[in-house]
């Protein structure tokens, strides 16, 4: 998948972003088989253990940075969660 995919989940208003977010998701069970996770490749180690150890798969993309000028973004976020 790619950055557009998020584009066009910002745009449906189909996107989360954060790691709490993603966590909160799978807690009240709203992480399904067709939710999509993403992380940035400059994401923090701790992060991208929290989501191994919960078993959630994710993508990586590009950098935080280049994320959020792509989409046009005026912050950063090192997971986006798509449901």
């Amino acid at each position: 998948m790619s950055v557009k995919e998020l584009a066009e989940a910002i745009k449906d208003e189909k996107i989360s972003f954060g790691i709490k977010q993603v966590v909160r998701a799978l807690k009240n069970k709203k992480l399904t088989k067709t939710s999509k996770v993403f992380i940035s490749k400059d994401a923090r180690e701790d992060t991208i253990e929290k989501l191994e150890d919960l078993g959630i798969e994710f993508e990586v993309l590009k950098s935080k940075e280049e994320i959020s000028k792509v989409l046009g973004l005026d912050f950063e976020s090192e997971v986006y969660f798509i449901n």
